[in-house]
């Protein structure tokens, strides 16, 4: 059995001094594939490094809607250069409307120009649509896709959107958060989610799962706050093949097809000593 993070940002520097520790945990559970994504150029050479040194790391690159402000002027190119030289997807990308104050045309048209760049080159695509769902369903029903499909990361929307973004090539991947009693409904839309669709996440080092549920404990480094173990991606598939009614032994052979389904485009460039190691 093996278990994979469709979605983190391990990069973060409140994780850095914990690494070591991160990857011999996740050594010992099985954890085969880990999505790296990226939120702004940036980060995007630490993203790419940790990619090199670490072969069951999945990178993806892209320009997250909250830090769209001064990008410099040859992002797009840098970017392209990236996804096109490492093997990797785009993400995390995506437009937002939990922070009231940004620029919503900004956001689209910096998210725009990342999905064309996934569709053309045919790269898996990391979505975020927090509270803009029917607006985000609207933008990918009106842009070229990528064929291998999309990821809608920490997916909050309704139960009823799951099928116009099932047939549009949308994966949806479930976070810990979702396991809080407070989030119950959000949780109980997975259920309904394609059993050819569904990718489990820890959105590490954010999206702390119930205290109740963490099976490893991790403090920040910038500040010393309760942060969350991507170990904790074996808590979500428990929690997850409950909630379905299937063994985390199926859940895990379902996960694993639908994300190599998905990042095919990536996996297929990687070297075969990386493949040998992830496999």
């Amino acid at each position: 059995m093996v278990f994979i993070d469709a979605h983190n940002h391990i990069q973060d520097p409140r994780v850095a001094r914990s690494l070591e520790d991160i990857f011999a945990t996740y050594e010992s559970h099985g954890v085969v594939f880990s999505a790296l994504n990226a939120t702004h150029p940036d980060d995007w050479a630490t993203v790419a490094s940790l990619a090199k040194r670490y072969s069951f790391l999945v990178p993806n690159f892209g320009v997250h809607p909250w830090f769209i402000k001064d990008l410099p002027s040859n992002w797009k190119d840098t970017l392209r250069s990236l996804v096109t030289d490492i093997p990797s997807g785009i993400g995390e990308v995506g437009i937002d409307g939990w922070h009231k104050e940004f620029d919503t045309k900004k956001q689209e048209e910096i998210f725009l120009a990342q999905l064309a760049m996934a569709a053309e080159l045919n790269l898996p695509i990391s979505i975020h649509g927090l509270r803009r769902w029917s607006r985000l369903l609207e933008l990918l029903q009106n842009n070229p896709l990528p064929t291998c499909g999309f990821l809608l990361h920490s997916y909050g929307g309704p139960e009823e959107m799951i099928p116009s973004f099932a047939k549009l090539g949308g994966y949806f991947s479930c976070p810990g958060f979702f396991l809080s009693p407070d989030r119950e409904m959000k949780l109980r839309v997975f259920s309904a989610v394609p059993e050819g669709r569904l990718l489990l996440e820890t959105d590490s080092p954010d999206q702390n799962l119930p205290e109740a549920l963490d099976l490893y404990r991790l403090a920040s480094a910038v500040d010393g706050k309760r942060i969350n173990h991507p170990g904790n991606i074996v808590a979500i598939y428990e929690g997850v093949a409950q909630l379905r009614g299937i063994s985390v032994e199926s859940l895990s052979t379902m996960v694993e097809a639908n994300f190599r389904r998905l990042f095919s485009p990536v996996l297929s460039k990687k070297s075969p000593t990386s493949q040998a190691a992830l496999t």
